[in-house]
């Protein structure tokens, strides 16, 4: 099963994780096959955010909303449930000064295929 693990982070603290420690991380789990993708992100200052409403589009400088800690990065990573996915997310190394928010996929494109064939076999 696939788990999207968000970083979060006060970005004060993002000198306190050296780099090489979360890239050393990124590579042991991706050869162990859990890491299907991660990124960190730019500054929370460098966010835009954008919305429509009633057909217009609002677009504004920062992050959707103002929060301690910010959004600093993900792992997609494929665990066997959820109790592995927190395993996984536990070594991540900001949970040590942040928190990983772990979530399960939600297969939509599958869904998706799978009532649009239901459909044509009617």
């Amino acid at each position: 099963m696939k788990y999207l693990c968000l970083v979060y982070l006060d970005e004060n603290r993002l000198d306190e994780l050296p780099d090489h420690e979360c890239v050393a991380y990124d590579r042991a789990i991706r050869q162990s096959g859990h890491c299907l993708a991660s990124e960190a992100l730019q500054s929370v200052h460098s966010a835009t955010t954008v919305r429509v409403r009633n057909g217009k589009l609002g677009v504004t400088d920062g992050p959707f909303a103002e929060t301690k800690e910010q959004l600093a990065g993900f792992y997609m990573i494929e665990a066997r449930d959820l109790d592995e996915a927190i395993q996984v997310a536990a070594g991540i190394p900001p949970a040590r000064v942040g928190s990983i928010e772990v979530r399960p996929i939600r297969p939509i494109r599958e869904s998706v295929a799978e009532a649009e064939a239901q459909h044509r076999a009617r």
